[in-house]
């Protein structure tokens, strides 16, 4: 076992982009971690979708060894976190197994919003930080003006930051030098009894599920029997390793050190991330401090297209959850959709990559309902219950009030596009908190509903700003406002999978701009079709869908005028009995382009 004053672990911080796992790559490089022809771009990113999109979604570890300038051989333990927004748990996660972090900025953009939320985390941790400064080899790099940035926004010393090129190779090794000598090494003791934090779990198919431990106390060694103390469940180690980044087999793991266990788990439930690990005879009776469970923030239904699919999609999604801790689900039935689930993520991201991943990995066609989220419906006899879909809204004339969720938005935007951002909030009914300068660049904190933010906000803030906009949130807990439910009602049936809960004041807008897109969505039967935006009794939008008409007079050549108007009686009494009993087929499309509306 490596002694204590020779181990390092720490994780690597940025916004998205800004080249974290690069750096990785080129430290697992320049130390001859991974053989030359094994080497591959963005190593520790695994899944197809990291790879194809260029972001991280799951932390990854990896163990190196690097010998120092002084001669002494050191043992790195890295873990490379995502920068999304999204993916905030699984960074909060990495960062209590670690001791300190290598703050990644890019030299060209300067800090953004998700570099502050991230250090904001480590601080939190109570992490030693390394400012590092990437992207040297750039044209537009400006070193100094991006230090004197992170001291002025962050508030932490830049001065010994240290540049950097990850793509070239450039600074790695004072960047080596600066781990070893500034982050502390973490403290254990060796003889306590045991005493390990669970910070993941996932399923592999050949070894069952496999637990990455940091190791606080004492020592884990192959063939002891453990017990984690959350759940109680006892467990006999079969192996344990490191990951470099590839799996390999070591005795036993001491004080400090960040390895793998197997131990014949059968679920990914009986693991539960943040748990105590210890020895099921003379363990510790005080557990660590764990984690709070992650809260969803979305929701939305996933529904098979077709629906003989709805047996694999279960499997699938049973599947994803064993790797997933942040991904929650229930079975949901839709008059529309058939059979389906409801799923709680922690942002739109989030929702596109488990749909992305479904789709791909088990080839199943979803459809998606509204985004929506979590509203407290208070009642009259002062009960409170928690509104995940819209369509479940009790009875109005029951309800006292409704609370929506609202988060504190943190907005950074280049000082040209100040004017649009604030528009932009201003519509989506927010409340300006703070305005500050940083440089050229102004911070925006707004105050703003949920529920405008998670169908097309970040999409709507990128065109305002071509881009250069960056953005982060925090939930801040739970507002009366003045919202309804909105159904749409296609040939007077309520097709729920498009009801949503709306502001008052907006929903006649929101109705209007719902009825016309369906009207040019939905294709034409022999019937008029009326499309209706209702609240509650009333209609407060309406669209007709225009009939097919076959013509009935075609074979009426000369003669009395009566025998064409009988024929055509006959056709609109026909189209009438049709109207009642008549079935109006809303294709796969026009739900995924009626969700995907436009302020």
């Amino acid at each position: 076992m490596t002694p204590l004053s020779h181990i390092r672990n720490f994780s690597i911080v940025a916004h998205i982009d800004h080249g974290k796992s690069t750096l990785a790559d080129r430290l697992i490089q320049s130390t001859n971690t991974v053989a030359e022809r094994d080497m591959k771009e963005q190593l520790l990113d695994s899944m197809d979708i990291e790879r194809e999109r260029g972001i991280t979604i799951k932390a990854n570890t990896v163990r190196i060894d690097y010998t120092a300038d002084n001669g002494e051989a050191y043992v790195l333990n890295l873990i490379d976190t995502p920068g999304h927004v999204d993916f905030a748990y699984e960074v909060s996660r990495s960062m209590r197994a670690v001791e300190g972090s290598l703050l990644v900025v890019d030299s060209t953009q300067g800090v953004e919003a998700q570099t502050l939320a991230n250090v904001y985390q480590a601080i939190d941790a109570d992490h030693d930080l390394i400012p590092v400064l990437n992207k040297i080899d750039l044209p537009a790099s400006d070193i100094d003006r991006v230090a004197e940035q992170i001291e002025d926004v962050i508030g932490i010393d830049a001065s010994g930051a240290i540049p950097v090129s990850a793509k070239t190779g450039v600074g790695i090794k004072e960047t080596l030098e600066s781990i070893v000598q500034n982050l502390p090494a973490p403290t254990g003791d060796a003889d306590a009894p045991l005493k390990a934090m669970l910070v993941d779990s996932w399923y592999d198919p050949y070894l069952g599920v496999v637990v990455l431990v940091r190791v606080m106390d004492g020592v884990l060694r192959k063939g002891d029997q453990i017990k984690m103390m959350q759940t109680g469940a006892k467990y006999g180690i079969d192996r344990i390793g490191v990951f470099r980044p590839k799996m390999e087999k070591i005795d036993a793991l001491g004080p400090g050190e960040i390895g793998f266990i197997t131990a014949s788990i059968k679920q990914v439930r009986d693991t539960k991330v943040g748990d105590t690990i210890t020895h099921e005879k003379k363990g510790t009776d005080t557990p660590l401090p764990g984690f709070k469970p992650s809260q969803p923030v979305v929701f939305c239904g996933l529904f098979p297209v077709d629906s003989a699919e709805f047996e694999d999609l279960r499997d699938a999604i049973d599947k994803l959850a064993l790797n997933d801790a942040s991904f929650s689900f229930e079975m949901e039935t839709s008059a529309a959709l058939g059979f389906g689930f409801r799923c709680g993520f922690l942002g739109l991201l989030h929702l596109e990559v488990i749909r992305d991943r479904i789709e791909r990995e088990y080839d199943i066609e979803l459809i998606t309902t509204a985004p929506s989220v979590i509203y407290h419906v208070y009642m009259k006899d002062g009960t409170l219950t928690h509104l995940h879909n819209p369509a479940d809204m009790p009875d109005l004339t029951h309800v006292d009030h409704l609370e929506e969720p609202r988060i504190k938005a943190t907005i950074l935007v280049p000082d040209e596009y100040l004017g649009d951002v604030l528009k932009l909030c201003q519509d989506r009914r927010g409340i300006q908190l703070d305005l500050t300068y940083a440089g050229s660049r102004a911070m925006v904190v707004y105050d703003l509903p949920l529920n405008e933010v998670v169908f097309d906000f970040y999409d709507r803030l990128k065109s305002v700003t071509k881009g250069y906009a960056s953005f982060d949130y925090q939930l801040e807990g739970y507002r009366e406002d003045n919202l309804v439910k909105m159904q749409v009602l296609v040939n007077d049936e309520p097709v729920d999978a498009l009801s949503m809960m709306v502001h008052r004041d907006r929903a006649e807008m929101r109705g209007r701009a719902m009825c016309e897109k369906l009207k040019d969505l939905i294709p034409r039967h022999m019937f008029k079709i009326p499309i209706q935006a209702a609240i509650g009794g009333k209609v407060i939008a309406r669209e007709t869908l225009s009939a097919l008409r076959k013509d009935v007079t075609a074979k009426c050549y000369g003669g009395d005028a009566t025998r064409k108007r009988k024929l055509l009686d006959k056709q609109k009494a026909g189209k009438k009995k049709m109207r009642q009993f008549g079935k109006v087929d809303i294709p796969q499309e026009a739900f995924i382009s009626a969700l995907k509306m436009d302020g």
